[in-house]
């Protein structure tokens, strides 16, 4: 049965290598997929999705205006007009970036097109606020699980991201700020307050 997933955890906790090791596993049983990627993120490139490891793929970018459900429907039906059989599974990370209407469109996937839709994200942001899409996903999602991390500074479990210039905690700013280990670092509670306090 097609279910919507979502799979969240702090930054580093391994989401965009588990979504890549995901496409693999299908592609080698030779399942078709829609690997999809946020257009916000553009770390590596307007979509492509890269880990922190160095493996990385091209996406197909979600805007904020594109209808995601439209897109996979379009593309399962070439796809099986080619003869490359159904769409197996719709991937799509930095799920955060999504808006309503795109958790929406991925919930109807799931209901109508009868195609499992696993999404990939973080929770909450650098002020601990939801984010739109990890929000909605929270709502909407049939089966969520959390990805875990440690924190950057005592080895606890990281559940918060702590975004750093040049090393120093920053609290106060745009709620977007792309970017990697050089701007955000998985962290406890406690160091989320006490950054670089011994616990």
């Amino acid at each position: 049965m097609a279910q919507l997933f979502f799979r969240y955890g702090a930054m580093s906790s391994g989401k965009t290598i588990e979504i890549l090791k995901v496409a693999h596993n299908y592609e080698a049983q030779g399942r078709k997929i829609a690997l999809m990627t946020s257009g916000v993120d553009d770390r590596s490139g307007v979509g492509t999705v890269a880990s922190r490891i160095g493996i990385q793929r091209t996406a197909v970018p979600i805007t904020e205006e594109m209808n995601i459900f439209d897109y996979v429907k379009e593309k399962s039906k070439m796809d099986v007009a080619r003869g490359d059989g159904k769409l197996a599974c719709v991937l799509i990370d930095e799920a955060q970036f999504l808006k309503r209407h795109h958790v929406l469109e991925c919930a109807k996937i799931v209901d109508e097109l009868k195609i499992p839709v696993m999404t990939f994200g973080l929770k909450n942001d650098f002020q601990n606020r939801l984010f739109e899409g990890s929000e909605n996903l929270l709502i909407f999602a049939d089966k969520i699980e959390e990805m875990k991390t440690i924190c950057h500074y005592c080895g606890h479990k990281a559940t918060m991201n702590l975004r750093v210039n040049y090393g120093m905690p920053v609290y106060e700013g745009e709620q977007v700020q792309i970017g990697g280990d050089e701007s955000y670092y998985p962290v406890c509670r406690f160091h989320y307050f006490n950054p670089g306090v011994e616990r």
